[in-house]
């Protein structure tokens, strides 16, 4: 009756070693490392560069405790642990100068980072601790500084594009549309011409200014953005360069990210409890635009490019396919692509699919659509430094979907993938504030909060053993397992634990022994009732199932709903909540049973239970 199968047994000691080997990670603590990693796109992180930082810190002189390569690709980095925080900061200046030739244009960034003293062949098994949040263990802080003059220079750029697009399908003639400053100058050489494209312009482009100048044969009409529009385009350039970044962030997996526009320009970005430090800062600090253009094809290969380069055209030299001269006129830029997706050409070659929305879809087939056979290229620009992504060759006309060739391998086209995929910002922007948060800004709510959990669990075991004796034993033994588990799961799931999370631990500890009191309850109601001990247990598990689904599955629905339309702390207490629950029935009913039956169950001849004192009815 109270006797469970081997595979029970089995089922149960593996989850309580599995939790263990994953709940241990927590303990072992970290110590003070760097990280390095590529500072551009277009440079790789091989394995050579652990030997080459290891040749640095040996020249200064400095020690370390071990030097790992890990990743591939841009996301690769060497990371080297140290003994002390003094070593680590010390290092981090000498490799920052021995690595780099140009400090204002580094080619590798190095970071500062905390490296978890899990061993090696525990990570192996993808058994790491738990993330902490800003409020407990710190993580990364920045703030950046969006370039508004970029923003309106761009928009500008686009204006004038449009209107030279508009005026040539109208067949409105001009002496030339040129830029100045913020706004676009048109000359014309009649004032009824004049006239005609300002009618033109003012119907296809909104939110536009004209003033006339000039005199007989050399007019012009100066086009410029109303003072709404201005304000307007900053607004929408800061709005899409937080929508980039989220994507950004999105990327590097980091859970409950903050991303928030402060002030009219600026933008704070905090990554909490991020372990790979050095990454986040490549990947944010890449505030970088993307922009396609067509090569100049009146630059013949091999020439001399530096001796006269077109006044429409510009020289690239850093990157893929360079030197190269492309046009000034951008194609399209970052916003207009949807997707981006490493796939394969039709020669199963490396290649990158790309989607562009509708706008994006017609820019790209009124460019392409004269110049099959020819080149064009993706441009990275960072910190106004451009870099070539890739030239390809125009196979055909290209429209909303089409395909870059010519990656080389599977690792590139991934790359460019990433970067077309995370979208491209608005405007350049500048990291003006960055912070590594260390841990001891959230030691104390730690201890508390450890603390908290610990108090509550002994005063939980207090009173279950002294109220139902060994039954509450049992109880406590199974709230223990419960608390393995979640653990177990939070650090399997890589969950950023905050100080809402700690507290929906300490309030899983109080529902989970809910359950067993029902169960005990229920089993007492059983021998006063009159049933035997081993009926009693039986009747008192299998009764007791139906209400602990009840108010479990009732306080899960608000867990969820807390998850799904909740942000920030409170999902990550939904979260903690929701998990909580779910290991507290597999505990409370599954471990606590087996528990039971294997003190219990092969006692023929049971004449009672250490489950406190009955009280039945009548008895005094």
């Amino acid at each position: 009756m109270n006797r469970y199968p081997v595979w029970k047994y089995i089922v149960i000691a593996v989850a309580i070693l599995l939790g263990a080997l994953f709940t241990v990670p927590n303990f072992f603590g970290q110590s003070p490392a760097v990280q390095v990693t590529s500072g551009k796109s277009t440079v790789k992180m091989t394995a050579d560069m652990t030997a080459k930082v290891a040749d640095v810190l040996a020249k200064a002189g400095i020690a370390n405790n071990g030097l790992t390569f890990d990743g591939s690709g841009n996301y690769a980095s060497v990371r080297v642990r140290f003994a002390t925080p003094d070593i680590q900061f010390q290092a981090k200046s000498v490799l920052e100068k021995g690595l780099n030739a140009d400090p204002e244009d580094p080619t590798y960034l190095v970071a500062l980072n905390l490296q978890e003293d899990t061993p090696q062949w525990m990570q192996s098994l993808h058994a790491l601790p738990m993330y902490l949040g800003l409020d407990l263990r710190g993580g990364v802080h920045f703030l950046m500084q969006v370039d508004s003059k970029a923003v309106l220079a761009k928009r500008v750029q686009g204006i004038q594009a449009a209107a030279r697009a508009a005026l040539r399908d109208k067949n409105v003639r001009h002496a030339g549309i040129e830029l100045v400053g913020n706004t676009v100058e048109i000359k014309f050489r009649d004032d009824a011409t004049r006239q005609k494209a300002k009618d033109v312009l003012s119907s296809q482009i909104a939110d536009l200014n004209f003033v006339d100048a000039g005199e007989g044969s050399e007019l012009k009409t100066v086009v410029s953005l109303k003072p709404a529009a201005l304000k307007q385009t900053i607004d929408d350039g800061v709005k899409q360069n937080i929508s980039t970044l989220s994507k950004r962030v999105n990327e590097l997996g980091v859970a409950e990210p903050v991303i928030q526009q402060q002030g009219p320009d600026r933008i704070v970005v905090q990554l909490p409890g991020v372990q790979d430090v050095a990454r986040a800062r490549a990947v944010i600090g890449r505030t970088a635009t993307l922009e396609v253009r067509m090569v100049d094809e009146s630059i013949t290969p091999g020439t001399e490019l530096t001796a006269a380069i077109p006044f429409n055209s510009e020289l690239f030299t850093v990157g893929k396919g360079v030197p190269v001269v492309l046009l000034k006129d951008v194609v399209l830029s970052g916003e207009y692509i949807s997707s981006a997706v490493a796939s394969f050409d039709q020669n199963q070659q490396p290649a990158v699919g790309i989607d562009l929305n509708g706008d994006g879809g017609r820019r790209m087939r009124d460019a392409t659509r004269d110049r099959v056979g020819k080149k064009m290229a993706i441009v990275l620009k960072e910190k106004g430094k451009p870099e070539v992504l890739s030239v390809a060759t125009i196979q055909s006309e290209l429209g909303s979907r089409f395909q870059i060739t010519g990656m080389g391998n599977a690792e590139n086209s991934a790359e460019l993938a990433l970067l077309l995929r995370s979208g491209a910002l608005s405007a350049p922007m500048e990291v003006i504030e960055e912070r590594t948060i260390g841990p001891a800004l959230g030691a104390e709510n730690i201890a508390k909060g450890i603390h908290s959990t610990l108090y509550g669990f002994a005063a939980i075991a207090i009173f279950m053993i002294a109220y139902y004796m060994i039954f509450g034993f049992f109880s406590v033994f199974a709230l223990a397992c419960n608390l393995l588990f979640l653990l177990a799961i939070l650090s399997q799931l890589q969950v950023t634990l905050t100080l809402p999370g700690m507290a929906a631990i300490a309030l899983a500890l109080g529902m989970a022994i809910d359950s067993n009191v029902l169960i005990n309850e229920r089993i007492r109601e059983e021998l006063r009732a009159g049933a035997t001990p081993q009926a009693a247990i039986a009747a008192g598990f299998d009764r007791a199932w139906a209400t602990i689904i009840d108010s479990n599955v009732t306080t899960l629905i608000v867990g969820v709903a807390l998850w799904v339309f909740g942000s920030g702390p409170i999902r990550g207490f939904a979260v903690v909540h929701t998990l909580g629950i779910l290991t507290s029935m597999f505990s409370a009913v599954f471990v606590s049973r087996g528990v039971v039956n294997l003190w219990y169950g092969r006692k023929k001849k049971l004449q009672s239970i250490a489950i406190g004192t009955v009280w039945v009815p009548g008895q005094k």
